[in-house]
């Protein structure tokens, strides 16, 4: 794949589409997902006059839900969406740390 058209490649997917998810009707309500999206990419080529060119590129994606919009009656309202393995991560290193101050104050 040439570096243009893994360009163009990554322009689709770097679109609205990836940060909002298709609506969904229920019950008078309309929700609409949403999404955290952080991406990057680089390339290069250094064209030496010796067969093969040598070129290449590459990009990457990271996405997660951050919550929805949803539109009823009239007005929106935004719903965050809660990550429990990032609450309990924190949950957990809370605690340790929490240990270890109980801990080198009990020495002392």
């Amino acid at each position: 794949m040439k570096l243009g058209q893994l360009a163009a490649s990554a322009q689709d997917l770097f679109s609205a589409k990836l940060v909002y998810g298709e609506p969904v009707e229920r019950d008078g309500a309309v929700v609409i997902p949403a999404a955290t999206v952080f991406g990057g990419g680089g390339g290069g080529g250094g064209d030496t006059g010796a067969l093969p060119v040598r070129e290449g590129a590459g990009f990457g994606v990271f996405a997660r839900p951050a919550g929805a919009f949803v539109v009823r009656g009239g007005s929106v309202t935004w719903v965050p969406a809660i990550d429990v393995t990032r609450l309990g991560l924190a949950a957990a290193v809370t605690v340790v740390a929490l240990a270890k101050i109980l801990a080198r104050r009990a020495r002392s």
